[in-house]
C-alpha cells in the first residue's frame, strides 16, 4: 500500500510544476522529481507511524538534498548511515556551476553534516531516531541565480512566493496530519514561522532551533550545544542525562 507521504510528495511535485519563477532566479531544481527514487525510499523507510517530533527545514541545499533527495541529506549520511543509494537523475535545466552528482558529489553540505552528525551522536541508529522523529522540508525547490548563488524562498517576489507558499502549506498540513506529532520544530526562523502561522491552534506545539548553516556565526560556535539547550528549554527533549 502506498505510503501517504509518497502521495503527498507526488501531489506537491505536480503542484510546483505549474509555477514559474523569474530573474534573478534562472534555474530551479526539484529533487522530489529527479531524485524521486531516493526521496521516496526515505519516505517509505522512515516515514511510517506517528512521530513525537517533526523537524522542519526551509528548502533543499544545493549540496545536500539537491544531490540526494533527503532533507539536509549530505552525501555521507545518506549513503553510509541511512543506507539510501538509489540512482539520482538530472534537473530539467541544470546550472553548469551546480551539477547534480548524487552520492558522487564531492562538496560537503555543512548544515546537513551538522544536523545528522548530531542525530547520530544522540540516537546512534536511524531506527532509534525515526521511531520518535522525522525530518521534512517546507519547500521542495532549489532556486539558483545565474551566478550559481542560492536564493531562499522567502526572498522570492510576492507574486511568486504566494502561490508557492499555498501549495507548500497544503503539503505541510497533510504531512503533519499523517505523522500526528506533538511537536513541529522549525530548524531556523523561517520554518518556525511557517509552522506557527499554519499549525498554531490545532493542538500542535511549535518549537524552534538555530539553523546549522555556516552562514550563522552562532551556529559556528557550537551548533549542537545551542540546539540541545533550545530543545531542552522548550521541553521537547531532555538532554541532561543522555549519552
Amino acid at each position: 500500500m502506498e505510503n501517504n507521504l509518497v502521495r503527498i510528495s507526488r501531489d506537491l511535485v505536480e503542484a510546483v510544476d505549474e509555477l514559474s519563477f523569474s530573474s534573478p532566479v534562472t534555474h530551479v531544481y526539484n529533487p522530489l522529481s529527479y531524485a524521486r527514487s531516493s526521496h521516496e525510499t526515505y519516505l517509505e523507510r522512515f516515514g511510517r507511524g506517528c512521530k513525537r517530533v517533526v523537524f522542519l527545514g526551509m528548502n533543499p541545499g544545493p549540496f545536500g538534498m539537491a544531490q540526494t533527495g533527503v532533507p539536509f541529506g549530505d552525501v555521507h549520511t545518506v549513503g553510509e548511515w541511512l543506507g539510501i543509494d538509489q540512482p539520482v537523475g538530472m534537473p530539467r535545466n541544470p546550472h553548469p556551476r551546480r551539477p547534480v552528482q548524487g552520492l558522487e558529489c564531492p562538496r560537503v553540505e555543512v548544515s546537513g553534516q551538522r544536523f545528522w552528525g548530531w542525530v547520530k551522536h544522540r540516537w546512534h541508529t536511524p531506527e532509534a531516531f525515526f521511531l520518535e522523529a522525522f525530518v521534512a522540508n517546507y519547500c521542495p525547490l532549489v532556486f539558483l541565480e545565474d551566478s550559481g548563488r542560492n536564493r531562499t524562498p522567502n526572498r522570492l517576489p510576492l507574486g511568486e512566493r504566494t502561490p508557492l507558499f499555498e501549495v507548500c502549506d497544503l503539503a505541510l498540513r497533510r504531512t503533519v496530519e499523517f505523522l500526528n506529532p506533538d511537536w513541529v520544530v522549525g530548524i531556523g526562523a523561517f520554518a518556525a514561522l511557517r509552522a506557527t502561522e499554519l499549525l498554531s491552534g490545532n493542538g500542535r506545539q511549535i518549537g524552534k532551533i538555530l539553523h546549522p548553516s555556516p552562514a550563522s556565526p552562532a551556529a559556528n560556535r557550537g551548533w549542537q550545544q545551542v540546539a540541545e539547550r533550545q530543545l531542552t528549554d522548550q521541553g521537547i527533549f531532555n538532554f541532561g542525562g543522555r549519552a
